[in-house]
């Protein structure tokens, strides 16, 4: 890479512990950025010390985004501004996303330097599938509001992957227990340092091991999808039908039927001329 790099937005992703992490294209970016925007600029100067330069900073966070992001926007117009989070990959769980947005309405570079992720990197640990995940960010903290986030949630057929805090984490599992159910889980903290570790079991059994000893460090929670559904009660499926015939034709209601409880429709329209009769 050139020592001097194009003017647009660079959105770099950072170490989310291990320094050591930091990749050397992203070292690069940021060495020769003319502006990093940065949610602690004592946090990234801790990360500009590793690197063994200085550059110039400017805080950009949910506090001050709206304000800063115009300035921002027209600074990538003639120079390269980096944007980076506290650990990870930008835009993940912070606006970084209204900046990418902005900049590519007033039709500047954006580039990508991708790099460490602890949602992903959790995902790695927890031993539970991957091929299909829900990134749900970090949950209201208020009882009500996070049981209905989570009831959103239940019926979706995939991994989950959350973030929480120590204090929050046992009343979390169970509030995930209570609304999806006893399902395996994993709690993973302090991703690529040397505490590293992910405990894993049921919802119920990791809610009342951090009851009474909240860990310490940055959570993540995966949990596994819904066990595979239950096969169709047959007088469950009856008591629909005779209702659907009460609004419907024979063939539509046995469509509506096979639909809700993944029946065969040819079978239940059998059945509805069964019971028409």
């Amino acid at each position: 890479m050139s020592d001097v790099l194009m003017p647009g937005l660079y959105i770099v992703a950072t170490p989310i512990g291990n320094l050591g992490d930091l990749s050397p294209r992203a070292a690069e970016v940021l060495a020769n950025a003319a502006l990093v925007a940065v949610e602690d600029t004592r946090v990234t100067a801790g990360l500009f010390r590793h690197i063994g330069t200085k550059r110039p900073m400017i805080a950009y966070h949910d506090h001050n985004a709206d304000r800063v992001r115009p300035g921002l926007v027209e600074r990538m117009g003639r120079e390269a501004v980096a944007l980076v989070s506290d650990a990870g990959t930008p835009l993940i769980s912070d606006p970084g996303y209204k900046l990418v947005r902005d900049a590519r309405a007033a039709g500047h570079l954006v580039v990508t330097i991708p790099g460490p992720c602890a949602a992903i990197a959790a995902l790695t640990l927890a031993g539970l599938p991957t091929d299909r995940f829900l990134f749900l960010g970090f949950l209201p903290a208020k009882a009500g509001a996070k049981a209905e986030a989570i009831a959103e949630v239940a019926s979706v057929r995939a991994t989950l992957v959350l973030y929480e805090s120590g204090p929050r984490l046992a009343a979390t599992l169970s509030a995930l227990a209570k609304e999806l159910g006893d399902r395996e889980a994993a709690v993973t903290r302090e991703i690529t340092k040397k505490f590293e570790e992910a405990v894993t079991g049921t919802l119920t059994v990791l809610a009342d091991r951090y009851a009474d000893s909240p860990p310490r460090g940055e959570i993540v929670v995966v949990v596994a999808p819904p066990g595979e559904a239950p096969p169709a009660n047959i007088e469950d499926a009856d008591a629909a039908l005779a209702e659907a015939l009460t609004r419907l034709p024979a063939s539509k209601a046995a469509a509506e039927v096979a639909k809700k409880f993944n029946l065969d429709r040819r079978e239940l329209y059998a059945r509805a001329m069964e019971l028409k009769d």
